[in-house]
């Protein structure tokens, strides 16, 4: 079943590369007409309805691959979020998260499919993005720790956006600035000293 899932990652990575997936970097700034937002009701309830349509995407995936696994859905950050707890769901996952990757793509698809909107939807499978989101947090508070004492920016290994804003928010929060540069794919962050 693993090779199964990890031979047609290719092709669907292929594919949902041809759509937009809306990640949001900190160095890109997106301007809003709030006469233009939705009421605060209408986007929660956009938000639980792409949860929802997820989740019944996934749930039968789940079945056709005969893997157990709990579904949770929230609503984060301005995003739906869904997450698959449960049995060992490694295969899920893939080596470095290319297999949720893929999924998480697969997953937008479905919902655009129903909607007609693109989905910012976050899918997490067996705690590994929370658990990743911890780590980079880390990383960019010890980083900014070690720029503060040195004077001297610092930049880290390429990362994907959804990794480069933990970073750059946790920099932020430690008070200190940080930059995107390269180009994708490899793209990473630079933690500046607050002088800079």
């Amino acid at each position: 079943m693993s090779a199964e899932i990890e031979t047609d990652t290719a092709a669907v990575h292929e594919d949902a590369e041809s759509v937009e997936t809306a990640e949001v970097d900190t160095d890109t700034e997106v301007e809003s007409d709030e006469a233009d937002a939705p009421a605060e009701g209408d986007r929660v309830s956009r938000l639980e309805q792409e949860g929802d349509i997820a989740a019944d995407y996934l749930e039968e995936l789940l079945d056709i691959a005969d893997l157990d696994g709990d579904l949770d859905i929230d609503v984060e950050a301005d995003r739906a979020a869904v997450s698959i707890v449960g049995a060992d769901l490694s295969q899920l996952v893939g080596q470095d998260g290319k297999v949720l990757e893929a999924l998480q793509e697969l997953t937008r698809l479905a919902v655009y499919r129903e909607t007609g909107e693109r989905s910012r939807l976050m899918l997490d499978i067996s705690g590994y993005r929370a658990d990743k989101r911890s780590r980079l947090t880390q990383l960019g508070a010890e980083t900014a720790a070690a720029v503060a004492g040195s004077g001297e920016p610092v930049s880290l290994e390429p990362m994907s956006p959804f990794e480069r804003k933990i970073v750059h928010d946790a920099v932020a929060a430690a008070g200190l600035r940080s930059e995107s540069a390269g180009v994708e794919p490899r793209r990473y962050v630079v933690v500046l000293p607050a002088d800079a």
